[in-house]
């Protein structure tokens, strides 16, 4: 690159420098994957030699990548190349048109190697935008000054996406088996990403020097951030700010804060833990157990005298007591109790807390004699809320239901062991319970996956419930092997969710086609009488054979205006036959054409031949004026497209088009800006919420696809249809909370109404 001080792009498109920053980052880009690549046999025989029974096959894929070494590097620099031509010309390639240019027909589905490749594709490019996002950022205003166009992420020609992108184009043709192909992109995700980062400072501070975007300066390189030291369970948060841990419902609660340590303190004082109160707990964390403890007295104190402390002559049990009759309860629970988490009308709290007493006597402890403490009835009763408002609000029912329902007493016992667990929002025992509520959620076990899901809860609930003695630790190790084994059904989600996304995809193509080919015909045969043969081979082998030229080269193709002039030049010879022209001889410049639709449809080259035959001898009949010696089509083999997917579950159904509907057009605005992953939930008629993610937007007919949990399809609407969604009630923005924060939000909701600060005794 030159330093002329002329040498700017402040002006706009410049191909000079454009080319001058391709050849400065295309050719290191290429030899970095190359280096990458020379390390993989290495790599490679080091996994198969304890890869057990899949040793095959990466032995197999060194032989392979040795092979294949020159195409699949040409591949890598081509994919890039034709990425920079794009931008060159002022029409950014989308990365995501790479990754799915393998699928030639447009019909057929992906297959689940396809799909896994291109994920792990994704996933490098992930990881490498996260990396370099501040010089990524930085290029791409660069790049978008020089080729005067607005560049982002997904049009950046040497951007994470293209990089993927790249990558998974080159290895395209190579035979790998699947889990090799994993690790091969993975390989080059650990040998490639350090290398991309330093050619980017470098072309980023070329174009500085240059002169591109001198108001934006080029950044020093990003320091690595230290990994975080691992917290253990029975330390203090490693965080000091202790709001960085506090939970989401601590937000709403802390205004009653003052309220009631003005209430029971004093203004500007603080009152004295009673004891056994939350006094030991630091800072923030003791503020908000006190509020809930003293929220909880006055919830208490306004249910009357049923709920006073007790008689006279009356003990506290002990906690050694307390923990005693829990783990009875844990071990074998009552009846009753199973009966109350299946009873969306008792209430736990109070269930829990008549079996603890009546338990008691397993202890020789006289329950007439017997009352709880008041911090032990805080625990019972803040659990029992927090598991009443999961099991009501959530979509559990049946054996996930039950699976949550037997965490109750074991999270009784985490309360009196440790009461962090209600304000600390990295505690294991609500993480695992977070995870447990999400695999449980929603899983009616209709698919495989979500019966191993539901298997997998079982197992952890079973391990929980059969070791938990007052060691804390297992809900550190469960939630650990949890997470992974989540983090892979998670994988599998993902994995359906981008085959929702290609199986819409194809549907909308078929649409598209199907139109378009209605109407080239339409404007062929509509209002004209034609011959039975000609007619039949318009309205089938002619009409298939442009649809799949339409899908498989698109609009502008020079197979298409090929297709087109076949169908415009019989018609024009019929037009000739029909002035009783004799003597010519017909279709002789389009057999080449009719044979190629014939042979679409399936028909070998004699029938192909046959049936162009029959044509040319109803043209020759119409000639001479002798219908009775036009010809039939000879038999065609029967040819069905795909028919449009149905949606297994939709929401609402509108019918009549757009302009029957009533919507504000702000919120159709707002719809079609909507970012990929958020999530929305869907009202039914029943008022039952379904959250659904937008998972892709149409580049056809801009409608969203919306998958659920599960990554399957279940709603597809255009923005102008989801606005009427949102006039009717139907669809509102989803507040992403996990179920620990979400029931405990759902507590305070039900002790405030019946709680307010004046009401203090």
């Amino acid at each position: 690159m030159t330093n002329s001080p002329h040498a700017t792009a402040s002006s706009g498109h410049d191909p000079r420098l454009l080319g001058q920053a391709r050849d400065a980052v295309l050719p290191p880009l290429a030899d970095a994957f190359i280096q990458a690549l020379g390390r993989f046999d290495d790599a490679l025989f080091d996994r198969a030699e304890r890869a057990g029974p899949s040793q095959m096959a990466f032995l197999d894929a060194m032989r392979e990548l040795r092979r294949r070494r020159e195409e699949i590097i040409g591949r890598f620099r081509n994919a890039l190349l034709e990425a920079w031509r794009s931008l060159e010309a002022g029409q950014p390639l989308s990365a995501e048109e790479i990754l799915i240019r393998g699928d030639s027909s447009g019909l057929s589905l992906v297959t689940e190697q396809e799909l896994e490749s291109r994920l792990a594709a994704r996933n490098l490019a992930a990881v490498l935008a996260r990396d370099c996002k501040p010089v990524l950022g930085r290029l791409e205003r660069r790049l978008s000054v020089l080729a005067s166009v607005k560049l982002d992420g997904e049009h950046n020609p040497i951007g994470a996406e293209h990089i993927g992108a790249a990558i998974h184009t080159a290895f395209g043709t190579s035979d790998l088996a699947l889990e090799v192909r994993l690790v091969v992109v993975k390989l080059c995700e650990r040998e490639l990403v350090p290398l991309v980062a330093r050619i980017y400072e470098a072309l980023d501070q070329r174009l500085v020097r240059v002169g591109v975007a001198p108001d934006l300066p080029a950044g020093p390189k990003p320091t690595p951030t230290p990994a975080p030291r691992p917290e253990t369970f029975d330390s203090e948060p490693l965080i000091q700010d202790e709001e960085m841990h506090a939970p989401a419902w601590a937000a709403r609660f802390v205004n009653r804060m003052a309220g009631f340590r003005e209430m029971h303190g004093g203004p500007g004082g603080r009152a004295e833990p009673e004891e056994g109160s939350y006094g030991q707990a630091p800072g923030t964390q003791t503020v908000l157990l006190e509020a809930l403890h003293h929220l909880l007295q006055e919830s208490r104190g306004q249910r009357g005298p049923e709920s006073a402390r007790g008689a006279l002559g009356t003990r506290d049990l002990s906690q050694r007591e307390m923990l005693s009759v829990l783990s009875l309860l844990q071990s074998t629970p009552s009846a009753t109790l199973r009966a109350a988490i299946g009873d969306t009308g008792e209430s736990l709290a109070q269930r829990l807390k008549n079996e603890v007493l009546s338990s008691a006597t397993q202890l020789g402890v006289d329950p007439s004699t017997a009352r709880l403490a008041p911090v032990d009835e805080d625990a019972i009763d803040l659990v029992g809320m927090l598991f009443d408002v999961m099991l009501d609000e959530r979509d559990l029912e049946g054996r996930p239901r039950e699976l949550i329902g037997r965490l109750v007493v074991p999270f009784v016992k985490v309360a009196l062991l440790d009461r962090r667990m209600f304000v600390q929002k990295t505690h294991p025992a609500r993480r695992l319970l977070n995870a447990l509520a999400e695999a449980c959620e929603g899983n009616n076990g209709e698919s495989a996956a979500e019966r191993t899901l539901l298997t997998k809860v079982e197992e952890v609930v079973d391990r929980l419930v059969a070791e938990f003695n007052e060691n804390l630790a297992i809900f550190l190790t469960l939630e650990e092997e949890f997470r992974a084994f989540l983090d892979q059904h998670r994988r599998r989600i993902e994995i359906a969710e981008r085959r929702a996304a290609e199986i819409q995809r194809g549907q909308e193509r078929l649409e598209t086609a199907r139109t378009r080919m209605n109407a080239e015909l339409s404007t062929r045969v509509e209002g004209r009488e034609l011959p039975g043969a000609i007619e039949e081979f318009l309205r089938q082998p002619w009409a298939h054979h442009v649809t799949m030229t339409l899908l498989r080269e698109g609009e502008d193709s020079n197979a298409l205006r090929d297709a087109l002039a076949l169908a415009d030049g019989i018609l024009e010879e019929l037009t000739e036959a029909q002035r009783q022209i004799i003597g010519k001889p017909w279709l002789q410049a389009w057999r080449p054409g009719l044979v190629q639709v014939f042979a679409s449809v399936g028909m070998n080259a004699d029938a192909a031949h046959g049936a162009v035959d029959a044509l040319h001898d109803t043209l020759q009949a119409i000639a001479a004026s002798r219908p009775d010696l036009q010809k039939s089509l000879p038999e065609l083999p029967q040819v069905i497209l795909p028919k449009p997917a149905e949606d297994e579950n939709t929401p609402i159904q509108i019918v009549g088009g757009i302009d029957t509907l009533e919507f504000d057009h702000a919120d159709a605005d707002h719809f079609r800006l909507l970012a990929i992953g958020t999530w929305l939930d869907f009202i039914d008629k029943d008022n039952k919420v379904q959250p659904g993610k937008l998972s892709w937007v149409s580049p056809i007919s801009s409608r969203l696809l919306f998958v659920n949990r599960r990554g399957v399809r279940f709603c597809v609407a255009s923005p102008e249809e989801l606005a009427a969604m949102v006039r009717l009630g139907r669809l509102r923005r989803h507040i992403e909370e996990d179920a620990f924060d979400s029931a405990m939000q759902g507590v305070i909701d039900r002790l405030e109404p019946a709680v307010r600060p004046g009401d203090a005794p």
